[in-house]
C-alpha cells in the first residue's frame, strides 16, 4: 500500500504566549489550551493620533512583529494589550503610587472604557489583528479605600492601576458592559473563536 503523506492542513500550529502577565496566562490555561511562553522586550510607545480600540491593537501588532522572524512554520504568536481609556485619554500602567493614586481618583464615580487589543501571527505568515471593548462602572471611591488598594495590592503592573479581579474590584466595580475577562485582559471568547479558524484549537 502507497504510504500517503499527512495532510500538513491537519497540523495543529502551537501557540506561543508572548506575554509576562499571568492573568493571561490563567486564562489560557483555564481555557484549555496548550502554549509556551516566550517573553522580549518591546518597546510600547504608540503613535499620538491613535485613540482608543486603535491603541490597543496597535500595540498588540507591533509586539507580535518582534517575533516574526523567529517563528517556526507550525508556530503562532499570540500577544495582547490592555488599556483603560478615560473619555480619549488613555491610562496605561503608572509610573508609581502617586500616579496610581491619581488614576483612580480620575476613575472613581465614572464610567471608562477597556480595550484589549490582539494579535495572532502565524509562522506562515497569516495575521489576525482585533480589539474587544468592555464598559466599566466605579462607584464613587474615599481616598482611605483608594490608597488602602494601591498599599496593599501594588497595581503597578496594570492598565488604569487596578485589576478588576482584585479587592478594588470587588468593592468598586458596579456593573460591566461586555466581557469580564476583557478587562482582565484577554478577550478569551474571540481569541477561541479566532484560534479556530487558524487550526490551533478543536473539539
Amino acid at each position: 500500500m502507497p504510504f500517503s503523506a499527512p495532510d500538513s492542513s491537519l497540523v495543529r500550529p502551537r501557540l506561543v504566549l508572548a506575554s509576562n502577565s499571568p492573568r493571561r496566562r490563567q486564562l489560557l490555561t483555564d481555557l484549555g489550551v496548550a502554549y509556551e511562553v516566550r517573553l522580549r522586550e518591546v518597546d510600547e510607545s504608540f503613535p499620538p493620533h491613535l485613540v482608543r480600540a486603535e491603541v490597543a491593537e496597535y500595540l498588540a501588532a507591533h509586539k507580535a512583529s518582534a517575533y516574526a522572524s523567529d517563528l517556526a512554520p507550525d508556530e503562532l504568536v499570540l500577544t495582547a494589550d490592555t488599556i483603560v481609556c478615560l473619555d480619549d485619554d488613555v491610562l496605561n500602567k503608572p509610573a508609581d503610587a502617586a500616579e496610581a493614586v491619581q488614576m483612580l481618583q480620575r476613575l472613581q464615580g465614572r464610567a471608562h472604557d477597556v480595550y484589549t487589543g490582539v494579535c495572532l501571527l502565524a509562522g506562515d505568515g497569516r495575521r489576525v489583528v482585533f480589539s474587544d471593548q468592555t464598559r466599566v462602572y466605579f462607584r464613587p471611591l474615599s481616598l482611605a479605600e483608594i490608597e488602602h488598594y494601591v498599599t496593599q495590592y501594588h497595581p503597578l503592573d496594570k492598565a488604569g492601576a487596578y485589576g478588576a479581579q482584585d479587592w478594588i474590584g470587588m468593592v468598586a466595580v458596579t456593573r460591566l458592559e461586555g466581557s469580564y475577562f476583557n478587562v482582565m485582559g484577554l478577550p478569551v471568547h474571540r481569541v477561541w473563536e479566532e484560534l479556530e479558524k487558524l487550526g490551533a484549537v478543536g473539539l
